[in-house]
């Protein structure tokens, strides 16, 4: 029985890998479902953000006896006054502060090498190395070159806010219907199912339902409440462009582990070209606002932990840095969830049985 079994795994595993080799092959066929793909990922993952978001505000008002169109239509009416009180009030000096940065980009190279070369000079750091010219040199090459990143990151953003059209148009209607048949999509898509298995997509469904809505509203509130932290010290210390890179703060933030690092090294290099002292404070500054959004802010918002091991978060964030850049290091996580409690479960219904017999 344990050969028997063994042949027909190895037979379903031949079977896969030829379907996949044939898939490849004829790849071309789906490029226009890759294109559309590409196209409404975005609009897409918005909507979803913020259907999770929004999605306790709906639940609320259902508890009052309101409308469900009518609540939709209310938090329209609410998001569209925080838009307009963001264009008039926060993008202004954000767009300035944007534009500043881009075009004092020169000017912060010339600062940092003059910064590097009054360590270079410091008693301090010629301890170290006698040799210390070439370091330097290459310390300062660095940093220019990813200033230069930076800087084209923040290019490329204002013209994607500028050709924004897309997601403007798209995300207000797949959130409208999201909200209006919230507790609809979950049995439309389990009467998919064959019925034999329809108590078990039930439960998956409930499960990734389950775990994103703690991971995404949480990681929305409390990467907000991290970038006004952020700016509040920023203006305290002084900082050059406190908006912009508190901004720049919350957004990685979505990024577990590495998104507080990266989200950092804007800050430190912009402080750099300041002071060292002015790095000092930078650093107690995001020290300060982690600490009191990961110890006091993100227990209450998440309000329960997200079962996953760190070395699995950090090869995740890694592949789908390399796969998909930003925009994948954003979406591992929420992906690994709905792929982890779909996989878990058609294990227990399919092979856990045969496993176990396997073993025997």
């Amino acid at each position: 029985m344990p050969q028997n079994t063994f042949f027909k795994a190895s037979l379903g595993i031949i079977m896969v890998l030829t379907m996949i080799y044939l898939l490849h092959k004829v790849s071309f066929i789906f490029n226009p479902i890759v294109t559309f793909v590409s196209i409404m990922i975005v609009p897409v993952s918005v909507s979803v953000f913020l259907y999770y978001l929004l999605r306790p505000i709906v639940h609320l008002l259902d508890k009052r006896k309101v409308h469900r169109v009518a609540s939709v239509l209310v938090i329209y009416l609410a998001i569209g006054l925080l838009l307009t009180l963001f264009f008039l009030v926060i993008w202004p000096p954000l767009r300035n502060q944007i534009q500043e940065f881009i075009n004092n980009v020169p000017a912060l190279i010339n600062g940092l090498t003059i910064q590097m070369n009054e360590i270079q000079k410091s008693k301090y750091f010629s301890m170290f190395d006698s040799d210390n010219a070439q370091f330097t040199s290459k310390v300062t090459e660095y940093l220019n070159e990813l200033l230069q990143t930076i800087s084209g990151y923040l290019s490329h953003f204002i013209s994607f806010l500028s050709g924004f059209f897309i997601v403007v148009g798209t995300v207000p209607i797949v959130l409208y219907y999201m909200l209006k048949e919230d507790g609809k999509i979950s049995p439309t898509l389990v009467r998919i199912i064959p019925s034999r298995y329809r108590k078990d997509a039930k439960h998956v469904t409930e499960e990734i339902d389950n775990a994103l809505s703690g991971f995404i509203a949480g990681r929305i509130i409390s990467s907000f409440l991290l970038g006004v932290l952020s700016f509040i010290g920023y203006i305290i210390i002084g900082l050059p462009y406190p908006l912009l890179l508190a901004i720049i703060c919350a957004i990685f933030n979505f990024i577990p582990y590495f998104g507080p690092l990266l989200g950092a090294i804007p800050c430190v290099i912009v402080a750099f070209t300041e002071s060292p002292s002015m790095v000092l404070w930078v650093i107690v500054v995001v020290f300060v606002a982690q600490q009191i959004e990961g110890n006091l802010i993100a227990p209450y918002v998440y309000g329960r932990t997200i079962n996953i091991h760190p070395l699995t978060t950090v090869v995740l964030i890694l592949i789908a840095g390399e796969v998909g850049g930003i925009l994948g290091m954003l979406l591992a996580i929420p992906l690994y969830m709905i792929v982890k409690v779909t996989i878990v479960r058609i294990y227990r219904i399919f092979l856990a049985d045969k496993v176990e017999e396997f073993v025997d």
